[in-house]
């Protein structure tokens, strides 16, 4: 199982030499990758995630980029397609895409993006970002999208990059097995405090598991080209040592194959304060 960090964005990540402060310590530490969020229409203050990740590949040098997640239905495709594929250059391959449906109403209003429409969507989508991707010149005619002879040159180093999926409906998972190439699982359940240890959580957990290993089977793909990623499975602020050592290992069980680390809202205000306690992490995970 991968271990990752979620980029303390809330409280070092508008400062530009906070942030590489950070994710140079993160990846020296041998984590192996680092989240980043998306939220283009809040009161959060966050940099857009992928201008973000472009700063971040020029910080560090061999550390997975992930996005958890971009809501791709409030944004045009072809432009999504050639951010992308230029941070997995300028990383050298090292981008993960991580999707979502999303939530904000507001934020589509504001984007022009039609909310009702967003499922069947991002299904187009993400039939048009692989064959960007993967093709120099692309002609693709469907409900959303019309191109004649578009291209995005340079292509990726990875074709395609890989798209994980978030959300906990049952059109996400049915979406993840005939095409996704991960779930993007979301633990952020402030009542339970996202505890895997927990009889109750942990059967919900291994029953959504089943029924999507079911649909990667029925699309009839291996099992192993679907990871699991336990988006902010281990938090600071739901625990100490013990409980981090049993979720980690409840989550291993439950079929996980990423599981990160979330250090925010514990009061730490330094890349330094972070970084120490993502030390105890790695000492009780052995990352």
């Amino acid at each position: 199982m991968k271990i990752g960090v979620t980029v303390p964005q809330k409280e070092i990540g508008l400062d530009a030499g906070a942030l590489r402060a950070f994710v140079q310590g993160v990846e020296d530490l041998g984590y192996h990758y680092l989240v980043v969020f998306d939220s283009v229409f809040t009161e959060n203050p966050y940099h857009e995630p992928l201008a973000l990740l472009a700063f971040l590949a020029g910080c560090t040098r061999r550390i997975e980029l992930v996005t958890g997640v971009v809501v791709p239905t409030s944004r045009q495709t072809l432009l999504l397609a050639k951010q992308a594929a230029s941070v997995d250059v300028l990383s050298d391959g090292r981008l993960r895409l991580g999707l979502g449906v999303g939530w904000n109403q507001a934020e589509f209003a504001a984007m022009g993006a039609d909310f009702r429409q967003r499922g069947v969507r991002i299904e187009e989508q993400m039939t048009v970002l692989r064959a960007l991707w993967t093709q120099p010149v692309v002609t693709f005619q469907g409900k959303w999208h019309h191109l004649v002879d578009a291209q995005i040159l340079p292509l990726p180093i990875q074709r395609p990059i890989p798209i994980w999926l978030g959300g906990h409906a049952e059109a996400v998972l049915q979406r993840i097995g005939r095409m996704g190439d991960g779930w993007i699982l979301d633990v952020q359940d402030e009542r339970q405090g996202a505890d895997p240890t927990d009889p109750a959580l942990y059967e919900k957990l291994h029953d959504q598991i089943t029924r999507l290993q079911g649909y990667v089977k029925a699309a009839g793909r291996p099992l192993e080209s679907v990871g699991i990623d336990a988006q902010a499975g281990i938090r600071l602020q739901w625990g100490n040592e013990e409980s981090w050592a049993t979720r980690a290992y409840a989550w291993r069980s439950l079929g996980a194959t990423h599981l990160s680390v979330e250090t925010m809202e514990v009061g730490l205000s330094s890349p330094e304060a972070h970084l120490d306690a993502l030390r105890r992490v790695k000492d009780v995970l052995g990352v």
